[in-house]
């Protein structure tokens, strides 16, 4: 009734009981109970093992007839199987009465089959199962956390949600993460404004342009004026225009500004399989915070200011998982920061500068030495602002002296490429320090010839240091 398979595992299973066997019945009878352990017998819900003695079995009894069913097959055979899952007892007598063996029965899921499944479908890998209750317990060492993953979903098709994963993971892996910033930044500015102060020498008087003013004056009159000009690049003034009979002086001034810039970071993290790692290359810039609490003396409110720091900059966060295959799991999340002053709040005095930010965030697989980049991170900002006295800035040709004009236009394009690489520790002797090609001055070179350093010494001339050993491996 029972296969080859069946017989083979039943007999591995009373191994100690084949032992046990041997020793006369008064022997066994007088041995301590834990001499005739025979150990444990699973059985897989609804399917059948056979036990096999070297000596007669007058008797056998079972702890619970619900969970496990006996029929005796020969005088040294029993056939098992199992009916419910759970745990029971099996022990077995001679003739004489006397106990031959006591053995634990566990039904549960088909471990044996899942045993088969992995070798053939995770090779390489030391995966075994057991029954624990109604439970399939995963236990022995895998060489990556993809094993694990293909493991828990195979013992899932045994045990649904009932399985208890107490696998290792052997030899964790390193990933060296090498990202790369790189930030071209272009503006351009145009600034004309035109002022204009008339005067007929009675009482008619006009002033134009961006910044007029008019102050009251003791006797209810007015003065009119203009504000300071400063920071424009170029002033053209002329003054005492006579136009029919109204004396007119006029000020231009123009402001072009250009500006480019590029910005390139470069910054390499290590982390371990499954961890996180985080990098940031900038600063903090304090924020006010008001606090709010109550007088205990007056019983009134007061308030108190705190500061709390903000980061800004080029930060980094990655969390990488090694698959099979060197396959890198890998979530990136990439942040370059600036303090922007066209962004700032004026709180009570206190000027809060506003930030600037460029924000990505990615899951991807990639493998070892591969690389991904991030781009068409663009921005463009325009703006025109025109500043006119009403209708006579309208008239072609003649209302650019009645007009001030503000042009301003802003590119950005951020590219971020990401290598991830599984590494290996290095040696001491195999790391090469800036300071190894620097040698300090002596007093000679420092009071006589006021050098600050000896000359560096070329790459070359530096002793090569043993290559014996493990280095990062690409």
């Amino acid at each position: 009734m029972a296969s080859a398979n069946f017989l083979r595992c039943a007999a591995l299973a009373l191994a100690p009981l084949a032992g046990a066997m041997v020793a006369s019945p008064a022997a066994a009878q007088s041995a301590p109970a834990r001499d005739l352990n025979a150990g444990t017998l699973e059985v897989p819900l609804n399917k059948s093992q056979v036990v096999s003695t070297d000596r007669p079995i007058a008797k056998a009894m079972v702890g619970s007839s619900e969970i496990a069913d006996i029929l005796p097959i020969t005088d040294r055979s029993i056939y098992v199987l199992g009916k419910k899952m759970g745990t029971t007892s099996l022990t077995l007598y001679d003739s004489a009465g006397h106990v031959l063996a006591i053995m634990d029965v566990a039904v549960g899921p088909d471990v044996q089959a899942f045993r088969d499944q992995a070798a053939s479908l995770i090779p390489g890998q030391q995966i075994d199962a057991r029954i624990s209750g109604d439970s399939m317990v995963l236990t022995g060492l895998v060489s990556d956390p993809g094993a694990v993953d293909k493991a828990m979903q195979l013992a899932k098709t045994y045990a649904g949600d009932k399985v208890v994963n107490m696998l290792s993971v052997g030899g964790s892996q390193q990933v060296m993460l090498e990202v790369r910033f790189a930030e071209v930044s272009t503006n351009a500015a145009k600034d004309i404004g035109v002022k204009l102060f008339g005067d007929n020498g009675g009482n008619f008087g006009a002033v134009s342009g961006t910044g007029a003013s008019l102050t009251p004056g003791q006797n209810g009159g007015g003065i009119l004026g203009q504000s300071s000009i400063v920071g424009s690049f170029g002033i053209f003034r002329r003054t005492n225009i006579n136009i029919a009979g109204l004396t007119v002086d006029a000020i231009i001034n123009a402001l072009e500004n250009k500006g480019f810039a590029k910005t390139l970071a470069q910054p390499t993290l290590l982390a371990l399989s499954g961890e996180t790692a985080s990098f940031l290359a900038g600063g903090e810039f304090p924020i006010p915070v008001s606090q709010s609490g109550s007088n205990s003396i007056s019983g009134g409110g007061s308030s108190a200011i705190t500061v709390e720091f903000k980061p800004f900059g080029v930060s980094l966060a990655f969390t990488p998982t090694v698959l099979s295959d060197r396959t890198i799991n890998l979530k990136v999340e990439p942040e370059v920061s600036s303090i922007d002053p066209s962004a700032s709040v004026t709180i009570n005095g206190l000027s809060i500068p506003g930030l600037k930010t460029r924000r990505a965030s990615t899951t991807l697989e990639l493998r070892d030495g591969e690389s991904f980049a991030i781009a068409g991170l663009l921005s463009r900002d325009f703006a025109t602002t025109v500043n006119q006295v009403p209708l006579l800035g309208s008239i072609p040709i003649i209302g650019a002296l009645f007009r001030s004009t503000q042009f301003k236009k802003g590119e950005t394009e951020l590219l971020i490429v990401v290598t991830p690489r599984l590494v290996q520790p290095i040696r001491p002797e195999q790391v090469h320090l800036p300071t190894d090609t620097v040698k300090d001055p002596n007093e000679l070179d420092a009071y006589l010839l006021g050098q600050t350093h000896q000359k560096p010494v070329p790459p070359s001339a530096v002793p090569a240091k043993p290559a014996s050993g493990d280095g990062y491996e690409y």
